[in-house]
């Protein structure tokens, strides 16, 4: 009992180097597999890592990008609302001959404004008192300014040139006629959707015929609007009071 055995002194464990606890301790299978664990949980952290950071850049930037899409909205409605015409004279049309006329040229005149046609059947009458109104209140500063529409069951199907022709020689109207327009739909011509905006018709804003009139006042703004049947001298008191008259009796 007094000598030591081969593992040592009697009834102690065999003596184990560190270099053998450490290779005992990694083929472990317990070890290794917390091991595993482990490394999963730091692999899958940073997965989640990696797209929560994802994530927050990929919203930062879509914040980022709709916050500058909202800055330019409002800037460009900023921007039509500066540019929104605010009269008559905010526009400029083309003449019959093509040319680009500024209706600021008509500041402080009483103006009619008139969608026109050559073969409709208010056009002998319409003509007829435009051109008196015309004559008698010239001078006084009225000022009619034809607009050619081809829109109504095309009664206007002439170009420029035929109109014109049409309209001095058949009409014999002196104040200025302008390029053929649109009145209504997807082509309107900026003019008349101003017009219309200004003043709405009965039940649509639409114009609905040949020779609707649009009286504008000397400021610019739209003052009144007579439907087709409405004849040029049933309104000659409202043009009389827009150019400082009295009417007459």
């Amino acid at each position: 009992y007094g000598k030591s055995n081969q593992y040592g002194s009697r009834g102690s464990l065999p003596h184990r180097s560190s270099q053998e606890i450490l290779s005992f301790k990694a083929s472990d299978p317990f070890t290794l597999y917390l091991s595993t664990i482990s490394i999963k949980k730091h692999i899958i952290s940073s997965i989640l890592i990696f797209i929560f950071l994802l994530f927050f850049l990929q919203s930062s930037k879509k914040k980022q990008k709709t916050q500058k899409e909202e800055r330019e909205t409002n800037d460009d409605s900023a921007n039509m609302a500066d540019e929104s015409p605010k009269s008559i004279y905010d526009f400029t049309v083309k003449d019959i001959g093509g040319n680009d006329v500024s209706l600021d040229q008509y500041k402080g005149k009483t103006l009619l404004i008139v969608n026109v046609a050559s073969k409709c059947g208010l056009t002998d009458a319409n003509y007829k008192e435009l051109n008196v109104l015309y004559e008698k209140y010239k001078e006084q500063g009225l000022e009619i300014l034809a607009f050619p529409c081809n829109q109504f069951l095309g009664q206007e199907p002439g170009n420029n040139e035929e109109i014109q022709q049409t309209v001095c020689t058949r009409f014999k109207a002196e104040f200025p006629i302008f390029d053929k327009v649109d009145v209504n739909g997807k082509n309107t011509a900026p003019l008349y959707k101003y017009l219309k905006a200004e003043k709405g018709g009965l039940l649509i804003d639409a114009i609905k015929w040949n020779f609707t009139k649009f009286l504008v006042s000397p400021d610019g703004k739209v003052s009144q609007r007579y439907a087709p049947r409405t004849s040029p001298l049933q309104f000659e008191k409202d043009i009389q009071t827009m150019l400082g008259q009295a009417p007459s009796s």
